[in-house]
């Protein structure tokens, strides 16, 4: 079986749409997708992601189910150092690499920090929801695997956003999201792909084949967009910090 987690076109989060450029994106990877079997759709119901999938599936005459958990993830957490409240994966260097916990896959949500908000439970609520869609695909959670109950090759997709993408990778590879969050970069419109391997009958884990794709935009000839970056030195005051 084959996931693909697509992030939304580059956004105008003012009005939770897309800018222009982000709905050039869309048409760009509704060509990709036309040329994709995918079973079935599954959307956030936010509406810059809802705007990225109404390309596609208009494109192919399809439609998809919209569900709550595949929303941005949210779990405000108070930052102490700049008295603002600021999501779990927007954080300093200067604090994350110092805190070994967070790297770790059992202990990372149960930090000082991360209890100050409902991170446990929105992970929670997000695990529960993608297996919850992966049991009706045939695949059912157990332990850190997933017992192939009907084995097949078929293709899932989601369209939704950076932050809960690494919230499923992590529940889907056993990794700590905070090495996600703070390791990897999904450009707009980027898809990332993961299939399951079977080698023991009857239990599939997941591997990751490409993380953040965007060929579809440079076939197109388009620049990818540099929302969910930040500034790649610190004197460019031109770029996000």
């Amino acid at each position: 079986m084959r996931i693909l987690i697509i992030r939304h076109g580059d956004p105008d989060y003012e009005k939770d749409s897309l800018t222009q450029k982000g709905r050039h994106e869309a048409e760009l990877l509704a060509d990709k997708m036309e040329k994709t079997d995918v079973t079935a759709f599954y959307v956030s119901p936010l509406g810059r992601a809802q705007d990225t999938a109404n390309v596609t599936l208009k494109r192919l005459g399809r439609s998809a189910k919209t569900y709550h958990w595949l929303r941005e993830f949210h779990a405000p957490i108070f930052d102490k150092k700049t008295k603002k409240l600021c999501g779990p994966w927007d954080l300093m260097p200067s604090f994350f690499t110092k805190e070994d916990d967070l790297y770790d896959v059992k202990k990372w949500a149960d930090t000082e920090f991360m209890k100050q908000g409902r991170v446990k439970q929105e992970y929670r609520k997000v695990s529960q929801g993608l297996d919850k869609v992966l049991k009706a695909h045939g695949y059912e959670r157990k332990d850190k695997y997933y017992k192939a109950v009907n084995a097949n090759k078929d293709t899932i997709a989601f369209f939704c956003h950076f932050g809960v993408e690494c919230v499923m990778l992590s529940h889907l590879l056993n990794i700590s999201p905070v090495c996600l969050w703070q390791g990897f970069c999904a450009a707009p419109t980027s898809v990332t792909t993961l299939y399951t391997e079977e080698r023991e009958k009857g239990i599939a884990v997941w591997r990751c084949s490409s993380f953040g794709d965007i060929s579809h935009l440079y076939a197109g000839n388009e620049e990818p967009a540099f929302a969910a970056r930040f500034c790649e030195i610190y004197d460019d005051m031109s770029q996000r910090h």
